[in-house]
């Protein structure tokens, strides 16, 4: 693993030390690294949702196609 050196007023320290403390994390890296492995989630979730929103339609979304994607999501599952 490789260190990165931050530097922060004493106010987002004492934040980030209350939120080490307060949440059960072991140090304040497991803390910020929590922080980025959110923020990556995030991003590429947005990146689906762009990607979703730029395709084309294939119908509407009537009860008939929840159901189909129910039962895709439960053979899923089962297997």
């Amino acid at each position: 693993m490789t260190t990165m050196n931050i530097s922060l007023p004493e106010s987002l320290k004492s934040f980030v030390d209350e939120q080490v403390a307060g949440r059960g994390y072991g140090t304040s890296s497991e803390y910020i690294r929590e922080l980025i492995r959110r923020d990556q989630g995030r991003q590429h979730l947005r990146g689906l949702l762009l990607e979703g929103a730029s395709s084309r339609s294939l119908g509407p979304a009537d009860p008939a196609y929840l159901d189909s994607l129910r039962a895709r999501a439960r053979g899923r599952k089962a297997g």
